[in-house]
């Protein structure tokens, strides 16, 4: 028994009024503040639990929109039928998925599901075709027999809803509709009727779904039927009847039927979510506001007080019916849970901009569920529609409808698991495609495929559908072993690093470059001014690498951070202008070996790449661009010297080289790339045949490879697409050197199938035997940029991320945590996959992971989204070393600075202060671990390697700094800086 019940027990014992326990009024409005302060971002993690037991699974469907035979056997017309023939409807619900006549397909369908419960909504017009109880229509009422009938023999539990949405257009007609005070008694009627009839076998009942949306988009804005607009006063009057007939109906079931049936009875009440646009109380007072007047319009009277929210009262003023004594009393308590609507129905769809208040609407179940349960004093909530959908081309790959609903169903599951919310059930929504109301057949929301051209209306499983299925039998996401966080630590050489795309480069010597003399203006302003006309005498020395203030600065924050190695880029087009190396440009050569030599000095390895892929951007020197850039041999030719001038000026300190970082950009034509295989192949071959024994270095390419994750895994067809992107690519780059010495043979039959089908002309060069002997081998290591994951299928839902020359679609699992930048998911498990894909298809090869990272505000020093993506990301590192026995060599966390990668960086800048960051400490403690040591287990024995003193340089300029500080000082009390 509800607190109705209760009520009207002990109304007939004489007491007239009563006080239950109920929420202080606005108790939700703590919502914004709570999740505000909740730990970013392992809050927004993936929760791997289960649910309760008898936690209630169920699935749901709307009579108009699935039922079809609009007149037959009987049926009256609704406000529907007519509404979509006026206006500038297109089509209509005549048909819908023709349940009506396929029971069988409908009982099947929710077999398949494996559900416990299935919420339908009886056709008020179908059982009373004028919509009162003289117009009883014997077909009707059998119909939904035989439905109950076999969902009992299923063992599936009903959940029937009396009204949704599809009024006998004769009370229309006749009355108004739900505008005249009339339909309560009448709502009663049906009601009774619909108790008597088939209460045994339901448990479940909802008496009116969504009364928002019936009364301000039926009577108000005119989007739904009957379509009324342009009345300012109407809905509310309209909401006021609803929830006095809904009253009506739950007293009547409460009086006659409860003891005898022992079902429950609620309202569906549907609700967008909102958060504020600023930090602000205000902000947050608007939002619960926005809630009010949607959800609260309703929610307060039956959960409460029996009255309207505050806000609706202070806003409305005249507009807004108010409740007697009585009639609060009446309705007040009317309900036995908390009927939860969220979903596409409402949300982002009929919230026009002035019940949003100002504030920004979002998809936030579990915040919903804490709103609810914090302002209705914790009922028990039943989700009774949540899901989304597709477009109205989408067959039954439906991969964004199903991960929404994985979505809204994890967040169920926090706030029952960290919110203690009392949720005891989920509905997605719907069982079948359908007529979609104001959307019509535009989009779908089923989880069966409904094939509207065949005349049976075909219904098939969708993806989703299989996804529901598996998680109803494993009653959520139970926790697996590969999901665990692993213990252990990496070899004794492994290399950690860090990388930057460059580094800052001023090649005029900071020490005693100005001569000037200047004064100080100690009494004013302290501005320094040049005294005209004095100089300093020069001062001749010699120039070392320790008179670069840049370099020693930066190799002071890279040995900081206690890596072994640092990765970074060099400037080709800056080194050799023309291309030539006879144009060589001697002092940055100089600037680059000083930088290298002073890393060596602090014992940290240089990691030096040749050139960097920059996009549409150019970075080959002007003339290879102006003749014919990565096309022309030429320029392919000039790469392989420059790199031979490389290697013999830095060579002495560069046990690592990179040729080519992140060639394989899917932009590129096939030709530029074969092209860049050959140059690379070529610099290779210099370094071995030329440098190496000298130097003992090794050199290699790095390929850009972000894991690519089939959006569904239910059959072997499923990872075919994921397979054609992966080749296509880092397949692309690396079998020709790694593997066979040619292109993946999926490439070649894909471009020929494309180019003979759709009169595209994809050109993919073919290896002369000269060309394969060149290339294939010129490694020494696979090195691979890793910063995200994305999901692939071969459907079409989104034009913006479809890839129309392999003719896939790419998504992200919207459970994901998001960073900043766009379509850039934190997905750690990614690597471990790409590691493995490495790892088994070029067998055994030595594996480093040269660039790993994620971009975050660069104001942000406590960058906690880094943090954990590093902590997440080498641990999956940790598992393909441990677990899966991939020959894993090194790990580089990119970036170094911001300064030079905007927003990746583990230093930051506040005008010229270098700032460490957050991340740079959980980053060392993983370095001086070697990996992740369990509690209590001693730190890893490894021996040192040799350290290197300190060059003479670094001393002396130490000593010098001293110096000038001292004179800095007397000077600067005399009145003059020299």
């Amino acid at each position: 028994m509800g607190p109705g019940g209760l009520y009207h027990s002990c109304k007939q014992l004489g007491v007239s009024h009563l006080q239950w326990t109920a929420a202080a009024p606005g108790t939700g409005l703590h919502t914004w503040d709570r999740f505000s302060k909740l730990p970013y971002p392992s809050d927004k993690a993936f929760l791997y639990d289960t649910f309760p037991d008898k936690f209630m699974w169920a699935v749901g469907t709307a009579a108009y929109s699935v039922e079809g035979a609009w007149e037959k056997d009987g049926k009256g017309k609704s406000i529907w039928d007519t509404f979509t023939r006026g206006g500038t409807r297109v089509s209509r619900g005549d048909v819908g998925s023709d349940s009506y006549h396929n029971i069988p397909g409908d009982l099947r369908a929710l077999q398949q599901l494996g559900v416990s419960h299935y919420r339908f909504s009886l056709s008020w017009p179908r059982i009373f075709s004028n919509g009162t109880k003289e117009s009883y229509n014997e077909k009707g009422v059998e119909y939904y027999k035989s439905l109950i009938r076999g969902l009992k023999k299923i063992k599936v539990q009903p959940i029937v809803t009396l009204y949704h949405w599809d009024l006998p257009d004769s009370l229309q007609t006749l009355f108004g509709g739900w505008s005249n005070s009339v339909m309560v008694e009448l709502f009663r009627e049906y009601a009774d009727f619909c108790f008597k009839t088939f209460g045994s076998d339901v448990k479940f009942w909802i008496t009116i779904d969504n009364p928002f949306a019936v009364a301000w988009h039926g009577y108000g804005t005119g989007v739904v039927a009957p379509g009324i607009k342009n009345d300012s006063v109407l809905p509310f009057r309209v909401g006021h009847n609803l929830l006095k007939a809904h009253a009506a109906a739950w007293h009547m079931y409460d009086d006659r039927y409860r003891s005898s049936q022992g079902g429950q009875v609620s309202m569906a009440l549907a609700s967008h979510w909102i958060k504020p646009s600023r930090t602000r109380q205000e902000n947050r007072k608007a939002c619960q506001c926005s809630l009010d007047f949607v959800l609260g319009w309703f929610a307060r009277p039956l959960f409460v007080d029996g009255d309207y929210p505050p806000c609706m009262k202070r806003n409305l003023i005249h507009r807004l019916p108010t409740f007697t004594e009585a009639e609060s009393l009446y309705v007040n308590g009317t309900a036995d849970f908390f009927a939860l609507s969220h979903g596409p129905a409402l949300s982002f769809q009929l919230i026009n901009e002035s019940l949003r208040f100002g504030q920004t609407e979002a998809l936030g179940l579990r915040m919903l569920l804490y709103w609810v349960g914090g302002e209705y004093n914790n009922p028990p909530i039943f989700v009774v529609e949540s899901g989304w959908y597709g477009s109205g081309n989408t067959k039954t790959k439906d991969a964004k409808h199903m991960y929404y609903l994985k979505r809204f169903i994890m967040e169920t599951l926090k706030a029952i698991r960290f919110d203690r919310i009392n949720v005891i059930g989920y509905t997605a929504w719907s069982l079948l495609d359908g007529y979609e109301w104001y959307r019509e057949y535009g989009i779908r929301r089923g989880l069966f495929f409904v094939d509207f051209n065949t005349a049976d209306l075909k219904r098939e499983p969708k993806t989703s559908a299989t996804f529901y299925s598996k998680l109803i039998e494993k009653n959520g996401f139970p926790q697996l072993p590969e999901n665990q966080p692993a213990q252990g630590v990496f070899p004794c050489d492994f290399a950690w690093g860090v990388a930057a795309n460059s580094i800052q480069v001023d090649t005029i010597p900071s020490q005693f470059a100005d001569p000037s003399v200047y004064i100080w203006n100690v009494s004013g302003n302290g501005e320094l001014k040049k005294v005209p006309g004095v100089r300093v005498p020069p001062m001749h020395r010699k120039y070392h690498c320790a008179n670069y203030g840049s370099i020693l600065q930066q190799v002071s924050d890279v040995h900081r951070m206690q890596v072994t190695h640092f990765q970074f880029s060099i400037n080709w087009s800056s080194i050799t202008p023309t291309g030539r190396v006879s144009d060589a440009n001697e002092t940055l050569l100089k600037y680059y070996h000083c930088f290298v030599s002073e890393l060596r000095t602090v014992n940290v390895t240089p990691v030096v790449t040749l050139w960097q892929h920059t996009g549409k951007l150019s970075s080959l020197p002007a003339p290879m661009e102006a003749g014919g850039g990565w096309q022309s041999e030429e320029t392919v030719q000039a790469f392989a010297d420059y790199a031979r001038l490389c290697f013999q000026r830095l060579g002495a300190h560069v046990k690592l080289w990179i040729t080519l970082n992140e060639p394989n950009d899917e932009d590129l034509e096939y030709t530029v790339g074969h092209q860049l295989l050959r140059a690379h192949a070529l610099a290779w071959h210099v370094y071995d045949t030329e440098f190496r024994r000298a130097q003992g270095g090794k050199a290699s390419l790095v390929l850009h490879m972000d894991w690519v994750e089939p959006a569904f895994s239910f059959n072997r067809e499923d990872s075919e697409p994921a397979n054609r992107v992966l080749d296509f690519r880092v397949g692309w780059f690396a079998d020709p050197i790694f593997g066979s010495g040619d292109y993946p043979g999926v490439m070649r039959t894909w471009l020929q199938q494309r180019n003979n089908t759709d009169l595209f002309s994809y050109h993919l060069p073919k290896f002369s035997d000269e060309d394969r002997l060149l290339v294939k081998g010129t490694y020494d290591f696979f090195a691979i940029s890793h910063f995200t994951t994305s999901m692939v299928y071969d459907g079409v839902e989104d034009t913006y991320t479809f890839k129309d020359k392999l003719k896939v679609q790419l998504i992200s699992d919207v459970t994901w945590i998001m960073s900043s930048r766009p379509n850039s998911p934190v997905v750690p498990w990614g690597l471990r996959k790409a590691l493995n894909w490495v790892n088994s298809r070029y067998k055994g090869v030595p594996i480093y992971v040269m660039a790993n990272g994620v971009q975050e505000d660069t104001a942000s020093f406590k960058d906690s989204l880094r943090v954990y993506y590093f902590y997440n990301y080498i641990n999956e590192a940790l598992k393909a070393y441990t677990l899966d026995g991939v020959n894993l060599k090194g790990y580089f966390a990119y970036a170094f600075s911001d300064q030079r990668d905007p927003g990746f960086g583990m230093y930051g800048h506040v005008q010229e202060e270098v700032i460490s960051k957050s991340s740079l400490a959980h980053y060392k403690d993983i370095i001086r671990n070697n990996g992740f040591l369990a509690p209590g287990t001693p730190q890893q024995h490894c021996p040192h390697a040799p350290v290197l003193l300190t060059k003479q340089p670094v001393v002396g300029f130490l000593s010098l700094i001293w110096k000038i500080l001292m004179a800095t000082t007397q000077a600067r009390n005399a009145g003059i800086i020299i």
